[in-house]
C-alpha cells in the first residue's frame, strides 16, 4: 500500500490484490476499447520502438518530429505507442516531447489511444509537474471516451498533485474528478486514501476517510488500505475492529497488514497469533506472511531464525520469492554478516530467482557506510553483467561513493550506462557527478555530461550550472558557456515554490 519506512521494508505485493479488485471496472472498458480500430495490434518491433524511441527523445522541434517519424514510414501502432512511452517514463524522458508525439499520432482519423498510453502520458507530465497539460489531457480523453478515465487514472494523477501539494489541494482535485469519470465511487475513493498514505501521512489519510465515509461506501479495499500503513499496533487493532463493526470481514490481505504491523512494532508472539487464528478461519498465510515474519524475527535480533522461515515455509506449500529472500538477506547485512547474505543471494539465483536492485542496494548500502569502492565496483560490475539495472538509489549509494574518493573515471562510467541503458535520475546523479568534475576541474567532462543530461531532455539544476559557469568564466571558455546557457533557457523559467497553487486553481478545473 504505502511506502515501507521500517529497516526491513519489503516490497508490499499485496497491493497487487488490492488494485486488481478496486480497478477491476475498468477492466471491461478497457477490454471493449482494445477491440477497436488501429488498437487491435498490440505487438511491435524492438527496432521500431528503439527508432522511435529515439526520434522523439531528440528531435529539435515540434515540426522535425512530424517529418522524422513520417520519413520512418514505421506504422504507428497502439502497441509500438504504449512502449515508447513506457520507454519514455522509464527513461525520465522529455516530458513536453513525448506529450507531442502524443498529441500527433492522436490526431489520425480513427485512432484512439490505449488506457495505458494515456496514464503513462499523464504520469511523464505529473513528475515534470506540467499540470495544465494533465488537465488538458483529461478534457480530451472525457471527450474521446470518458471511460478511459478509471480510479487508477485518478491515482495517477492524484499521486503527483500530493507530492507538491497540500491535503485539502489534493481532496479538491479529487471531487474534480466528479466530472470526468463515468463513476464516481468507493473505487475512486480508495484510489485517495491510497495517494495520502503514499505520499502525506496516515494521520491525513485517517482525517479524509472520516470526513468522506459517508458520501461512499468503505469497503474490503478501503480497509486494507488504510490497515496497511499503521506504525502503532494499538490504532490498527482499533481500525480493525471498526472494519468489523461495519460488517466488513478480514480477507488474506486484512491479516498481512495486522501481521506486519505486528512485526514492526517487534510483537512477535501477537504476530504469531494472528498467524494461527488465519488458519483457524482456513485462510492460508502466503509468502506476504512469512516475508513479514522474516523482517520482523530480523528486527528483533534473529537473523538465522528468519532463514529457518525460508525452509519452513516450504512444508505448508508456500515457496519463497525474491522479496523474501530480500528479507532474509537485510536480516544479515543489519548484523553486518555480508557472507552469510551472499550465500543467501547465491541460493536464490540457484533457486532459478534473479535478485532485483533492492537485493544489490542492501549490499550497496553497506559497502557505502564502510567506505568500501572497490566491493561496492565489484558488485556493480557483477549486477550489469546479470542484466539488472540499477535504480536510482543504487546509482545514489555509488556516485556518492565515487565522489568521496574522488574516482572521475568511475564516475564516469556509471553515468555512460545511465545515458545509454537509460535507468537512474540523471537530475539527481548529475549534482553529485558535476559536483565531482568541478573539485577535479574537470570541466570538459562536466560540459559533455551536462549536454548529455540536455539531450535527454532533462534539466540540470540551476546550483550545477551556476558551478560550471564561474569554472568557464575562470577559463576564458565563453562560447561555450554561451552554448550551455542558451540549453538552460531552452527549459523555460525556474519554477517557484507558488506554481502548485497556482496549478491547482487553473482554468482546467472548471470542466
Amino acid at each position: 500500500m504505502i511506502p515501507r519506512h521500517s529497516s526491513f521494508q519489503c516490497p508490499p505485493r499485496y497491493v497487487l490484490s488490492i488494485l486488481s479488485s478496486y480497478l477491476s471496472s475498468s477492466s471491461s472498458n478497457f477490454s471493449s476499447f482494445i477491440s477497436r480500430s488501429f488498437c487491435s495490434e498490440t505487438s511491435a518491433d524492438g527496432e521500431d520502438v528503439d527508432r522511435v524511441f529515439g526520434i522523439v527523445n531528440n528531435a529539435s522541434s515540434s515540426q522535425n518530429l512530424k517529418e522524422s517519424l513520417k520519413a520512418t514510414g514505421i506504422f504507428l501502432s497502439s502497441g509500438l505507442i504504449d512502449k515508447v512511452l513506457k520507454r519514455i517514463r522509464f527513461s525520465h524522458g522529455n516530458p513536453l516531447q513525448a506529450l507531442e508525439f502524443f498529441n500527433y499520432t492522436a490526431k489520425r482519423s480513427g485512432f484512439y489511444h490505449t488506457a495505458f498510453s494515456y496514464d503513462t502520458m499523464l504520469y511523464i507530465l505529473g513528475r515534470s509537474r506540467e499540470f495544465d497539460k494533465i488537465w488538458e489531457v483529461l478534457v480530451e480523453m472525457r471527450r474521446k471516451d470518458r471511460s478511459l478515465i478509471t480510479s487508477r487514472t485518478v491515482q495517477i494523477v492524484l499521486a503527483r498533485i500530493a507530492k507538491v501539494c497540500s491535503v485539502r489541494q489534493t481532496v479538491e482535485s479529487f471531487k474534480k474528478f466528479k466530472k470526468l469519470v463515468p463513476e464516481f465511487d468507493t473505487n475512486c475513493f480508495n484510489a485517495l486514501l491510497r495517494t495520502l498514505c503514499q505520499e502525506k501521512s496516515m494521520t491525513d489519510a485517517r482525517n479524509v476517510y472520516h470526513s468522506l465515509k459517508h458520501d461512499f461506501r468503505p469497503n474490503l479495499q478501503t480497509f486494507n488500505i488504510l490497515l496497511s500503513g499503521w506504525k502503532s499496533s494499538e490504532e490498527a487493532e482499533s481500525f480493525f475492529e471498526e472494519m468489523k463493526q461495519m460488517g466488513v470481514r478480514p480477507d488474506l490481505v486484512s491479516y498481512n497488514c495486522l501481521v506486519d504491523v505486528y512485526c514492526k512494532d517487534r510483537q512477535m508472539e501477537k504476530a504469531y497469533r494472528v498467524v494461527d487464528k488465519m488458519r483457524d478461519e482456513n485462510i492460508s498465510p502466503d509468502v506476504i506472511t512469512y516475508t513479514s515474519l522474516i523482517g520482523g524475527l530480523g528486527l528483533v535480533g534473529h537473523p538465522d531464525k528468519a532463514t529457518y522461515i525460508l525452509k519452513e515455509m516450504k512444508e505448508y506449500g508456500c515457496y519463497p520469492d525474491v522479496a523474501a529472500y530480500n528479507a532474509a538477506i537485510r536480516n544479515f547485512c543489519i548484523a553486518k554478516r555480508l557472507g552469510d547474505a551472499y550465500k543467501l543471494m547465491d541460493e536464490m539465483v540457484g533457486k532459478g530467482l534473479n535478485p532485483n536492485a533492492t537485493t544489490y542496494n542492501l549490499f550497496f548500502r553497506c559497502y557505502y557506510w564502510s567506505n568500501d569502492l572497490r566491493s561496492s565496483w565489484n558488485l556493480y560490475q557483477r549486477m550489469m553483467e546479470s542484466g539488472c539495472f540499477p535504480n536510482t538509489q543504487s546509482c545514489m549509494f555509488l556516485i556518492k561513493l565515487f565522489r568521496r574518493q574522488e574516482k572521475v573515471d568511475m564516475a564516469l562510467e556509471l553515468w555512460n550506462d545511465m545515458v545509454e541503458k537509460g535507468f537512474g535520475s540523471y537530475t539527481l546523479v548529475s549534482d553529485v557527478l558535476f559536483g565531482l568534475l568541478c573539485d577535479m576541474g574537470k570541466l570538459e567532462e562536466a560540459e559533455k555530461c551536462f549536454l548529455q543530461m540536455v539531450a535527454k531532455g532533462q534539466k540540470p539544476s540551476n546550483v550545477s550550472f551556476r558551478r560550471i559557469k564561474v569554472l568557464m568564466e575562470l577559463a576564458n571558455r565563453h562560447q561555450a558557456l554561451s552554448n550551455l546557457s542558451e540549453k538552460m533557457a531552452a527549459f523555460g523559467p525556474t519554477e517557484t515554490t507558488s506554481r502548485p497553487t497556482v496549478v491547482i486553481e487553473s482554468d482546467y478545473y472548471n470542466i
